[in-house]
């Protein structure tokens, strides 16, 4: 919880690293998800990070309009030629060639957030993200084992970087399975900005994973 002025924030919970059905290895439809984050009891913000493809982010975002009291983050997972990059506030993908310093410079380029993703297992960029100016670490992934979580988790800290948190849902029973806390109001400009500053934590169903 934070005060701005008179008023006093109180933190979101947020989802950022789902896939649906844009993705082709997900049965996750939009209509699914937006449905999903209004029936939750505090999970409110979700980001659509589908793999190469923004597709399925207008057709999420258009649905959750709807609802008030829900936030949809557009986004995408780049398959860079040195391991996947999330970047969140994005309607549209980077141009090619997708290397990580592109990716990583689009992001900055849009006013977006770019995210080593699972650093430490298969498609993820491990060490070698030490070498571009990424905002943020994944630390704490749905599909990762504790042990890549771990490794991942002292990377950020090691880097000094914010680490985040993402489902990397696929199936709708993975769906918000990870969270991050963020201390940030309800619009996409304040999220990306809380986690840029490091004004967010990754939390999993026990326990929570604090920087």
């Amino acid at each position: 919880m934070r005060t701005h002025g008179d008023v006093t924030i109180e933190p979101l919970y947020a989802d950022f690293h789902i896939h649906t059905v844009y993705s082709a290895d997900s049965v996750i439809q939009p209509k699914t998800l937006v449905d999903k984050l209004v029936a939750h009891s505090f999970i409110k913000v979700a980001a659509v990070t589908d793999h190469d493809s923004v597709r399925g982010c207008k057709a999420t975002v258009e649905l959750a309009a709807a609802y008030p009291d829900i936030l949809v983050i557009p986004g995408v997972e780049v398959s860079t030629t040195e391991g996947d990059v999330v970047v969140l506030g994005t309607y549209e993908l980077p141009p090619k060639p997708w290397t990580p310093e592109a990716v990583v410079d689009f992001a900055r380029l849009i006013g977006g957030v770019s995210i080593v993703a699972h650093p430490f297992r298969t498609y993820g960029m491990g060490e070698r993200a030490r070498k571009y100016k990424v905002d943020a670490i994944e630390v704490l992934n749905g599909g990762s084992s504790q042990d890549a979580n771990d490794e991942a988790k002292d990377f950020a800290k090691n880097l000094g970087l914010p680490g985040t948190a993402g489902s990397d849902a696929h199936q709708v029973s993975e769906l918000f399975s990870v969270y991050n806390k963020v201390d940030a109001a309800m619009d996409i400009d304040s999220v990306l900005k809380a986690v840029k500053n490091g004004a967010v934590s990754a939390q999993a169903s026990r326990g929570s994973i604090h920087f």
